[in-house]
């Protein structure tokens, strides 16, 4: 038997995205983001609010990078979630985390975090019903220990966080359930 729930944001889970840039003076400011995902095999969009700080500052340098937490940064990626870079100017700093500059795109990527897409800003979508960023992905990096033999992201070896808003907590990534393409072949 079925239950209503009522109006809910039911796409769940999500991927727990860090969102990062630098401001006008070079500093680093991380967001985390759940609502994004790709829309293009080049192409992602991130659902936000224009009164970010991260916003503001991909409006100006017209780069972000978009990183895939980890368990093993849970606590970083919660606090980039519930600090303001607009209230909290050494946010970044206080994480103890590390930063490098992109050569592709002028924006930050954060070195802790195993997977990270470097963007460039393609458009903001700015309507009654949708504020969306969307970035042109440049390039993508992982860490070597993410990988599998084909240098292909392992999502069993690399932890990433899942959000479940209905209970407001983080899980990891790993079990696989079936094979794309191949599952539902019975059915053909």
């Amino acid at each position: 038997m079925r239950k209503d729930l009522g109006i809910k944001p039911a796409v769940y889970p999500m991927p727990v995205l860090m969102i990062a840039t630098y401001d006008e003076n070079g500093v680093v400011d991380v967001m985390n983001a759940a609502w994004g995902m790709i829309c293009g095999m080049d192409t992602i969009t991130l659902s936000l609010t224009a009164s970010h700080k991260t916003v503001k500052n991909l409006k100006k340098t017209k780069a972000f990078t978009v990183s895939l937490a980890d368990a093993k940064h849970v606590e970083e990626a919660d606090f980039f979630g519930i600090a303001s870079g607009n209230t909290m100017a050494d946010k970044f700093e206080r994480s103890g985390m590390s930063a490098t500059k992109s050569t592709l795109v002028n924006a930050p990527i954060i070195e802790e975090f195993p997977v990270t897409m470097e963007c460039e800003l393609a458009e903001i979508i700015d309507t009654e019903n949708v504020y969306s960023i969307i970035g042109k992905i440049k390039n993508v990096s992982a860490h070597e220990e993410v990988l599998d033999e084909k240098g292909n992201i392992d999502i069993t070896k690399a932890g990433l966080l899942i959000f479940d808003q209905f209970k407001s907590g983080y899980y990891v990534t790993g079990d696989k359930a079936g094979q794309a393409w191949n599952s539902g072949k019975k059915f053909m």
